[in-house]
């Protein structure tokens, strides 16, 4: 990355962990729990996604080993917090998931790039079940910067 590439991101940094700090409020309670939002949950999900594909692509097997249990538990976050998640959209993801996992543990990295494309699928199709089909999550691409798995032109309009 270059400089600019890295002042970008530094800034870029420093404007979220601002905007975190101003919108936390007051600290709850010892008896309340804290509830993440789903958003939230979701987009370090997709830090997960865009960390595996390069872990796996390195063939750096036990980062992507690493990342892909985190993107796991993401997911049993979501599930287990927000009902409105149809439990079918997390059964789905279990074999692309599994697939993964298996492509990691045999080393391959043909099986892997199937296996990621697949869960990258499945992603896409929970969020057109959930009325979110405007996010499209990809494989992300060398040029990109930050969110580098994530299409951000209107879909079906050219």
């Amino acid at each position: 990355m270059n400089i600019r590439g890295w002042a970008m991101a530094s800034l870029l940094l420093c404007a979220v962990l601002l905007l975190a700090i101003t919108q936390s409020g007051p600290a709850a309670s010892a008896d309340e729990k804290y509830v993440p939002q789903l958003g939230d949950i979701m987009n370090a999900a997709q830090t997960r996604h865009i960390k595996l594909w390069y872990a796996g692509k390195g063939a750096n097997w036990e980062l992507a080993s690493f990342e892909l249990a985190r993107l796991k538990t993401n997911l049993v976050d979501a599930a287990l917090l927000y009902s409105g998640i149809p439990v079918t959209n997390v059964t789905t993801l279990a074999a692309p998931l599994q697939s993964v996992s298996d492509a990691i543990e045999a080393r391959d990295n043909r099986r892997f790039a199937k296996a990621y494309g697949d869960l990258t699928g499945g992603c896409n199709a929970c969020h057109q079940t959930m009325e979110r089909s405007f996010i499209v999550i990809r494989t992300p691409t060398e040029q990109s910067f930050g969110f580098g798995d994530q299409v951000f032109a209107p879909q079906g309009k050219k």
